[in-house]
């Protein structure tokens, strides 16, 4: 399985460029909804990325939950991701079931609440 296929790498970008824009324009940024949720199979870390930097496509931007109970909003390399190998030595996987219901801000107010990501 190829954990993030064109079609998710094109709306993160998508979503970086629009709040690019934004932050050019002198606008807030949108709160977008997580495009893809990672998580690894042999541990407690989760990922869900909203966007990714259009300067370097290779940051994204999303909720960061390393299962240590303390996820929190930050930016994370997508090839750190693509290399990492867990206890098990198991890739990251990609929840092929994942489809958000809201925006990111809402995903972390609740982690913070629970300490850790719930979906």
């Amino acid at each position: 399985m190829d954990l993030l296929p064109k079609d998710i790498l094109d709306q993160l970008a998508a979503n970086g460029q629009a709040n690019q824009s934004r932050i050019e324009a002198g606008d807030d940024t949108i709160d977008h909804a997580p495009v893809v949720k990672l998580f690894t199979p042999d541990g407690g870390a989760t990922w869900l990325l909203s966007e990714t930097e259009p300067d370097d496509p290779d940051i994204a931007f999303g909720l960061c939950d390393l299962g240590l109970g303390f996820p929190e909003l930050g930016s994370v390399r997508i090839s750190v991701l693509l290399a990492h190998r867990g206890r098990l030595g198991l890739p990251i996987e990609r929840d092929l079931h994942f489809n958000a219901n809201g925006p990111l801000s809402q995903y972390a107010d609740r982690a913070r609440e629970v300490g850790g990501i719930v979906t």
